[in-house]
């Protein structure tokens, strides 16, 4: 049995905090409590909101100020001596590093965060670092190596009856077997990650599930007004929390819906939308993703088949070195389906010359 979701980042005097809450309201309350905490000089309590206010930042895009802000709440936390709000901190940072596709980085403080947690006797936060690890390796399209540790985090958070995680940990493992062709197990899992996080009031966790069951639909189904349908329920969380990262991930697959359709013109309006919005938050996954989706839909609309071949060369070589290998067999999937190699010729941009060689 599973209890209402909770926000574990949201510390000290912003434990009243909600999962729901939105994130302009957590950036205030978070600021306006850090001032506070260092003007007493309560660096504990410095930490710990610091920790809402960073994280706020990384949920609204902003990529300079969040990590501004987690160092400083780290800082806060050593100077505590409070080895579990470093955790915390690190976690954060960690998590930062891969949106921003640093993921060497990622793995190194998501490490470092978890050995915290356990020296400093929090469980969750080492659960929620763990998770990140796994994460990042899942995005890396590392299925194998972190499989086991998904299905164990799972069981881990279904024992505690953790909604929020148990949404987190269904809706990875849900997204692997999707990637690997098994739609039906997909399926099954993002419909469960959808009622218990619609039960536990998880309204981020409800959107991402939504926009999995969208995905699965469009693509075993073929229904595409029942995947769009999905994709506007899970848009309204979307906006009502200001998640801005979410927000474009479900504008991207909005795209990916309408190219499935053959709906190009609406696909490359989406894609170039979503395009500008990881451009803003500085997000090269989603940005690489929408560019893949937003050349495909331009060569079905009669692009010259060069420029093509060029833009889809360069996207393999910006994945290569992001680590991204699923998305990187994207990129060849796409180059056969448009029946373009690799760009070879003199006249090439640098850009695609360079990721020509990176390959």
């Amino acid at each position: 049995m599973y209890g209402k979701a909770f926000a574990p980042e949201y510390q000290g005097a912003l434990t009243t905090l909600s999962v729901n809450s939105s994130l302009d309201d957590v950036l205030a309350a978070g600021t306006e409590r850090l001032r506070a905490a260092e003007q007493a000089g309560e660096h504990g309590e410095a930490a710990r909101s610091g920790l809402a206010v960073a994280e706020a930042h990384r949920r609204l895009g902003q990529v300079r100020e969040a990590d501004l802000a987690w160092k400083a709440s780290y800082r806060a936390a050593r100077d505590a001596g409070d080895v579990a709000a470093m955790a915390w901190a690190l976690w954060s940072g960690g998590t930062l590093a891969r949106q921003r596709g640093a993921l060497p980085l990622a793995f190194r403080l998501l490490r470092l965060a978890a050995d915290l947690g356990e020296r400093g006797g929090d469980i969750v936060v080492r659960g929620y670092s763990l998770a990140g690890l796994a994460e990042t390796g899942r995005i890396q399209g590392d299925y194998e190596a972190v499989g086991r540790l998904h299905e164990q985090l799972l069981a881990e958070a279904r024992r505690r009856g953790e909604a929020r995680h148990t949404v987190w940990a269904l809706e990875g493992i849900a997204q692997m077997h999707r990637n690997s062709g098994d739609h039906d197990t997909a399926y099954a899992l993002f419909e469960e990650a959808a009622h218990i996080a619609a039960r536990a009031e998880d309204r981020r966790g409800h959107a991402w599930a939504l926009r999995g069951l969208a995905d699965i639909v469009s693509v075993r189904d073929g229904d595409t007004e029942r995947a769009l349908a999905l994709l506007t329920e899970a848009e309204e969380s979307c906006r009502a929390m200001n998640l801005s990262g979410a927000l474009a991930y479900n504008h991207k697959m909005r795209a990916n819906v309408c190219y499935r359709a053959g709906r190009y013109g609406q696909a490359r309006r989406l894609y170039e939308q979503a395009l500008g919005e990881f451009r803003a938050m500085a997000e090269p996954r989603g940005e690489a993703l929408s560019r893949l989706g937003l050349t495909k839909s331009l060569a079905r609309l009669g692009r010259d088949r060069a420029e093509t071949a060029a833009e889809l060369a360069e996207l393999a070589g910006i994945l290569e070195r992001i680590g991204l290998r699923h998305a990187r067999e994207m990129v060849t999937r796409a180059q056969s389906e448009l029946g373009v190699g690799p760009a070879e010729s003199p006249a090439e941009s640098p850009a695609g010359a360079r990721a020509r060689t990176a390959r």
